[in-house]
Formats: C-alpha cells, structure tokens, sequence
C-alpha cells in the first residue's frame, strides 16, 4: 500500500498542522487501511447484529471488525442499512445543533446517497427531503439508493445549483457536500492522488464559491446550511466558509465535539484526520442564514409548461398505510405515483425548473386495464404490507432473485403478484403465475457477479 504523496501536498500540510503532525498524516494515508463503517436504518435496521462498535457521534452508526461482501447480503438490497464512511455521518452533530423544525429540505450534491438516507433518518417524518444530483448516471443511482431506504417524502431531482436560486426561501436547510480536490480521499483512491494539483485546488474552491453563491436565495432567512468536504486545505474548507458568511450574509454555528473522537475545531470548522479519528478526511462547518443578499443571486430561468397530472386510483388505496394522507400523481402516461399531499404543491413547483428523477413512491404501470405494482412500492416504508402474500426466501434463493434470475414457487403460493422477502424484508414483487414466477426486480438493480449465487 505505499505510495509517495504529491511533495506540494506534503508541504501544505506541514504549513497547516506542522511536520510531525504531518508525518503521522502521511503515515494513515500510504501505510494503513480505512475502517469499515455501516449506518442502520432506523426501522428496517433493528435487528441487524452484525456491526461490532457504535461511531460515537452517529446514533446508527456501526463500525466492522472487517469488510465482508456486502452485495451478497440480502438485507443491504432491502434498505436495512447503508455503508457508509463514519466521518461523514458527523452531519448528526449539525443537526442535532439546529433549534428548528425543518419542513423542506435540499441535499444539493447528493450522489451517491449516504448523506442522503442519513438526513431522511434525521429530520422530520414529514419534512420533505430534495435531493438533488447534475450528473444523470449517477442521479440514478441515488434514486435508487433512496428508494430502497423507503421513506415516502423524497424528491430526487437532476439539476445544476442555479436551477433552485429562483425558489426563494423554499428551504429551511440546504446541505451542501461540494465536489472538492478529494484529498480525504487518498487512502482509498489512488486515483485523487493523481489527480490533485495546487491548481485543481484553486479551481475547486472557486467553484465551490458559485454552487453556494447559486443556491443560496433558496435558504430561507433563519435556515441552515451544513457546508462540508472531502478534504483538508484551508482554500476548500476555512476560506470558503469565511467567503459565505462575509459575501453571502450567514453566521458560523461552533459544534460541540468530545475530545475523544479525535476532531479537531478551527475558527470556522470540524476537521477530521484519519491519523486522529476513525475515519476518512472530512471537513464541516455549519452557518446560518442570516441576510437575505438574494436579488443579486437569483437567475430567473423559464419554467416549464404543463401541470403533473393528479389521478385520484382506488384500486390502489389498499397497497399503502394510511392513503388518504397522499396525493397520487402520473409521473408519465404509463406511471402512478404518490407523495404525502403536503408536499405535492412543492413537487409541482420544483417539475417546472428542475428534472423529477423519481418523487415519492413509484406505485404501479399500467397496462392495459392491469396495474403491476413496482419494486418502489415493496420497499416503501408506506407499503401495506396485508395487501400482497408474502414468499419468504432463503438466502440463496433471495440472491437468486436479486440477480433477476428465475425462481420455482411452492405449490402453497398464491398465484398473482406477491412480496419477496428475506427475514420478512420486502425485496421486491414476483408475478406467480403458477408453472413459473416472473420476476419483477428491476434489471438496473440486479446483482451482476453470478459467483455471488453460491457463496
């Protein structure tokens, strides 16, 4: 695992945290492997015994003694817990520093979503969750990830930061986890090693500046924003916080923290070291709005026309816990939806500036005059789950299932669309049709390396 660090990188450390500091740093990054690290969720999560020690600032934060495979573990496809790197899930500490009750909220940068799954555990059930990601492939893959965590007030959106400037005020706390120079990264990534440069430095702290700048009419007067990154140098971290709360209008909100954890507090954030604390490189600060300098900010972009499609279905009214509490939608002709109704006016008026990835809970397509319920639905926490039989699957035959291969049903099973579960975890629908069962996983989700079948 050595490896030689760009000099000019050793050198801006020596300058941050001096030479023996420094040496230690180096010594984590080139010469040891990062911790393994798992967020449970806060439902589905409750039995799952296989993480070892608490991460001492995430209530659902575990640490592993080891990596195991983690696609071949059934439970992970269901949502019941998400891997995730421990110094991120530190955004707990900013929320728990929040003296207010959220109703929207937008992870602006949000791919691929652990961050994301871990706000949705954080605030309020019915505070809405924007999430929100430019680059299309990997959108999807936070829709994903977000589906499987099932909570219904969820909105992802595939969009660049001015895109919200026009929705003045419309939230209450913006996360912000900028793309940055990575250098929290080198442990695990060789490739951020090569990539980094002075330059790349610079140009990242600038671009930070305008994602901010950009998004920033949309914090309401009051609201927080939790501005984080991935690396270590005061350009991308200090400086940019200092930038926000000088240019833009916001005040810096010190967080407490215990010695033990091994962060280390500046004038304007929480750095984590992987020589000091269990986990990657991470920066955090968190700033409240406190002057609304939007005018100058704001870019008016053209709506789009139309409306979404309201449709009001009683045939499923019985697949969902409390329907009345939802507005069902179209997202396109073939497609039903429903999101808690207290969030549809907001749905309809972010469709007009920004691309709808996925928005609530994906119901059902139709064909014809047959609504086939979809994988969304089998893993939403607003599921009935009364409403379909359930087959419970062994681990190799919810593996089997999972790779979207087929499965033989017992005679027992009643025929139509039932529940594949793995220790009563829905994973998805099956059409049993009696002689054989359609799979309805979806092929995007599908587990692709056969050899896990038979582990």
């Amino acid at each position: 695992m050595e490896r030689n660090l760009p000099v000019d990188f050793v050198n801006q450390m020596q300058t941050l945290l001096g030479e023996t500091e420094t040496q230690r740093l180096c010594t984590a990054i080139t010469a040891t492997l990062p911790p393994v690290s798992l967020r449970l969720h806060p439902i589905k999560g409750e039995a799952i015994a296989m993480a070892t020690s608490p991460v001492p600032w995430a209530s659902l934060g575990r640490y592993l003694d080891e990596r195991p495979t983690f696609t071949a573990d059934p439970r992970f496809h269901a949502g019941c817990y998400y891997v995730q790197e421990a110094a991120s899930m530190f955004i707990e500490q900013a929320f728990q520093a929040m003296d207010i009750v959220p109703t929207a909220m937008l992870d602006l940068c949000a791919a691929p979503g652990g961050k994301s799954t871990h706000w949705r555990s954080l605030i309020p059930d019915d505070c809405l969750l924007v999430a929100n990601e430019p680059i299309p492939l990997r959108a999807a893959i936070l829709a994903e990830n977000l589906a499987k965590w099932g909570h219904p007030a969820t909105i992802v959106t595939q969009a660049y930061p001015d895109a919200f400037g026009q929705h003045t005020h419309l939230f209450d706390i913006i996360a912000a986890d900028v793309p940055c120079s990575g250098e929290g990264m080198f442990r695990k990534d060789e490739g951020a090693v090569d990539e980094w440069s002075l330059a790349n430095v610079s140009l990242c702290a600038e671009r930070q500046q305008k994602i901010i700048a950009d998004v920033w009419p949309s914090l309401r007067e009051g609201g927080f924003l939790v501005y984080s990154t991935c690396t270590f140098n005061t350009e991308e971290c200090e400086n940019n916080v200092r930038f926000i709360c000088e240019e833009l209008g916001a005040d810096y909100i010190p967080l407490p923290t215990n010695e033990d954890w091994g962060t280390v507090a500046t004038d304007f954030g929480i750095h984590f070291y992987p020589h000091r604390a269990k986990g990657e490189g991470f920066f955090l600060a968190l700033l409240r709005k406190h002057n609304a300098r939007d005018a100058a900010t704001a870019k008016p972009r053209k709506s789009k026309s139309g409306r979404l499609k309201r449709i009001f279905p009683q045939q499923v009214n019985s697949w969902l816990t409390s329907p009345d509490r939802f507005a069902f939608f179209a997202p396109d002709e073939h497609l039903l939806a429903a999101i808690p109704e207290i969030h549809f006016n907001t749905l309809e008026r972010l469709s007009r500036s920004v691309r709808i990835v996925r928005a609530g809970v994906l119901l059902a397509e139709a064909k014809g005059k047959k609504l086939i319920p979809q994988p969304e639905l089998a893993l939403s926490l607003a599921l009935q789950p009364a409403s379909f039989p359930k087959v419970h699957l062994s681990r190799p035959d919810a593996l089997t299932y999972l790779s979207r291969e087929a499965l033989t049903l017992a005679e027992d099973v009643p025929r139509g669309y039932v529940l594949a579960c793995y220790e009563d975890h829905p994973l998805g629908f099956l059409n049993n049709l009696g002689n054989r069962a359609n799979n309805l996983y979806p092929a995007e989700w599908r587990i692709r390396n056969r050899n896990l079948l038979h582990t």
